[in-house]
């Protein structure tokens, strides 16, 4: 009898918000997977500076972004989980939240090494523009109220963004927490962590 897990895929992230860069780590994984399932990460956080938006509110950005992408949503799962720290322990924890996958798709590298050391096999999707398609860098242009964020997200995650006022939301969390929003320093910084992962 095959695995039930044969063919699919874990891939899970904070998608704060979901941009152009997770779209293509699904399309990448649907190239090589039957399914995908997104699971969406720290769902018991949001209205922080690095998780300003709820799971639900992710949720919608995930399935109207693939739907505008016109990937067949019978090819994806969604889950959530709350908040965990990183250690092989978790690695059946946090599987116990999705259906059977054969792979765990992640580019963080702690992450990654957390899953092997429990027995999983891991791939790793790359990165694309990682200096701009990174959430903290598109949080970031919000809060100093540029609109340049908007070419780094789907169309409908801007939509979404826009209805839930997702800027003035981030723009109010940086002000009160005094978050450093030097452009240029986020997207070296996003960079620098892509080279690591």
């Amino acid at each position: 009898m095959a695995s039930l897990g044969a063919g699919r895929v874990l891939f899970f992230g904070r998608f704060q918000p979901f941009h152009y860069g997770h779209l293509a780590a699904v399309e990448w994984l649907l190239e090589r997977f039957r399914e995908v399932v997104v699971l969406v990460g720290m769902a018991d956080e949001s209205h922080t500076w690095l998780n300003p938006f709820t799971a639900g509110e992710r949720l919608l950005m995930i399935r109207e972004a693939l739907k505008w992408r016109r990937i067949d949503l019978s090819r994806i799962v969604t889950a959530t989980i709350q908040t965990l720290r990183v250690f092989s322990g978790n690695a059946g924890y946090v599987l116990g939240y999705v259906p059977p996958v054969e792979a765990v798709a992640t580019a963080n590298p702690p992450v990654n090494r957390a899953f092997r050391d429990a027995g999983y096999h891991t791939v790793a999707p790359p990165l694309i523009r990682k200096n701009v398609w990174c959430g903290e860098y598109i949080r970031a242009l919000m809060a100093a109220g540029s609109e340049e964020w908007r070419n780094l997200v789907p169309p409908p995650v801007a939509e979404i963004l826009d209805a839930i006022d997702g800027p003035g939301r981030v723009r109010e969390i940086a002000a009160a927490y005094s978050i450093d929003v030097d452009l240029s320093k986020v997207s070296e910084a996003c960079t620098r962590a892509a080279q690591y992962k």
